[in-house]
């Protein structure tokens, strides 16, 4: 981790700028930009270039370095090489969308330069771009995680808030991986105390003082002392409006990064707008997708999905349902019920992984149960045969659930289908995942399954129901594969 240190120099010059020096958010390898630069490049150049010349192109070296600027000149127009976004998780859709822009630029250019490759041979040619470009995203993001998971590469944070609000903040950063923040210190505002174990870095009043640098002073020297890259501030009754203006020109003027939480968890960016109402800055929280075409596609990708893949994989059916009967005594389908929609109940297909009679065994091994909430979970459950514990490893134990699917009970992707016992002592929130149709995978599945604790299986199911699109299904099929592929969290 790079430290920079803060020259002792005072606020006042400090608000001119010179006291502390620009810095970037989180120290990223340096090796980021030049491959990703070089592989949406080259995927482009080399495939364009090939092709074009097996097409006896009149000119193929300068299509080649025109799809290859071309490429990169959307990538850089549409901040992919960001120090932010370099590394960061952004999933396929957006690359996705990036290309289908440089197909329409290219389009543009063909019509304009009169260039009579066949459509589909540069189409074709286009195609390893994306495929290229999407292989350098999962390197550099592994890369990044296993980094993070080191406290390398992460972003030192400051949080400046009433007591109450910043201990939120911290819990809540506390609790999750999936992002660079690591708080080093907190400025509480007023009295009160603090139980995170986080420094105290220095404390405001509650109320604004009179000198205009009553404020700016406490929070750059705990900056300073800190080496804070980023100031969040958690808005309150005592630091807003025109004391959380002055804290930010200070900032601003040190050239230092400042962030505001407002408030809001588990809320997609994608649902967020900024407005602007006589002068106040306003926070649109758009209302989760409940109707219009992105439900109809997905009514309409479950339906065809389901049906699709039941023929083409009714083969496997037949040496799944084999390999079970020969395995163990009992049917080689499992029925149980379910609750799906607004608490409606239907009966849940999977093929039969446990003895017959595992139903009746469950009560015996009620103290083994290894999951924290309602849900029972054992990582060597003894009831489940060795053709189940295959059939578990490789989620093929849940293929059958495309006939849910295909009836309308259940979704190709949604909140995992609980048990009645269990929604039988859900609260309130908790009752809100049953708000959709339950899924055969989703954000619960590629985020370790079994593996997850109770409140964080609750947390994915609700941030999949509050933020659902049809994009975001898409990429969660996506990425589903490769959690099957690698098994975490599937006993």
């Amino acid at each position: 981790m790079r430290h920079v240190h803060f020259p002792a120099q005072s606020v006042a010059a400090a608000a001119r700028g010179s006291a502390l020096p620009a810095r970037r958010l989180g120290d990223k390898a340096r090796w980021y930009l030049p491959a990703a630069v070089g592989a949406d490049f080259l995927g482009a150049a080399v495939p364009v270039g090939l092709v074009f010349a097996a097409a006896q192109q009149v000119r193929p070296l300068y299509c080649a370095l025109a799809a290859a600027l071309a490429w990169t000149g959307v990538q850089a127009l549409r901040r992919r090489y960001a120090v932010r976004a370099l590394g960061e998780s952004r999933g396929v859709l957006p690359v996705v969308h990036d290309w289908l822009i440089l197909i329409g630029v290219l389009a543009v250019a063909r019509v304009v330069t009169e260039e009579d490759t066949p459509r589909l041979s540069a189409l074709g040619a286009l195609l390893p771009a994306l495929l290229i470009t999407v292989a350098c995203h999962k390197l550099t993001y592994r890369h990044l995680s296993a980094a993070r998971r080191e406290a390398q590469a992460v972003s030192r944070v400051l949080v400046v808030g009433e007591p109450d609000a910043a201990e939120d903040v911290i819990a809540h950063l506390a609790a999750r991986t999936d992002h660079p923040y690591v708080v080093v210190g907190v400025v509480p505002v007023g009295a009160g105390p603090l139980a995170s174990g986080v420094p105290v870095a220095g404390r405001l009043g509650a109320d604004m003082p009179q000198a205009p640098n009553g404020d700016s002073a406490p929070v750059l020297d705990a900056v300073r002392s800190h080496n804070a890259d980023l100031v969040l501030v958690a808005p309150g009754a005592r630091i807003a409006g025109e004391r959380l203006r002055r804290i930010a020109w200070a900032l601003h003027d040190a050239h230092l990064e400042l962030a505001v939480f407002p408030g809001l968890v588990e809320v997609s960016v994608k649902r967020l707008e900024t407005l602007s109402a006589g002068g106040l800055a306003v926070l649109r929280v758009a209302p989760p997708v409940s109707r219009g075409v992105q439900t109809l596609l997905k009514s309409v990708l479950d339906r065809v999905g389901a049906a699709v893949g039941l023929l083409l994989l009714s083969p496997l059916f037949l040496g799944i349902v084999l390999a079970i009967r020969f395995g163990s005594r009992g049917p080689a389908f499992y029925r149980q019920q379910r609750i799906g929609r607004d608490g409606v109940p239907f009966v849940m297909w999977k093929f039969r992984t446990m003895v017959v009679d595992a139903d009746a065994r469950k009560a015996e091994l009620a103290g083994h149960n290894e999951n924290d909430g309602l849900m029972f979970k054992m990582r060597r459950d003894p009831r489940v045969t060795r053709v189940g514990r295959l059939l578990r490893r490789t989620s093929m134990d849940e293929l059958p659930q495309l006939v849910n699917v295909l009836t309308g009970h259940m979704s190709l992707v949604g909140p995992r289908p609980p048990l009645p016992e269990e929604v039988a002592k859900y609260d309130e929130v908790e009752l809100r995942r049953l708000t959709v149709r339950p899924g055969m995978t989703g954000l619960w599945q590629i985020s370790g399954r079994s593996d997850l604790s109770w409140d964080e299986t609750i947390q994915l199911d609700l941030q999949y129901v509050d933020n659902w699109s049809f994009t975001s299904d898409v990429d969660v099929m996506g990425r589903t594969l490769r959690a099957v592929v690698d098994g975490r969290g599937a006993y």
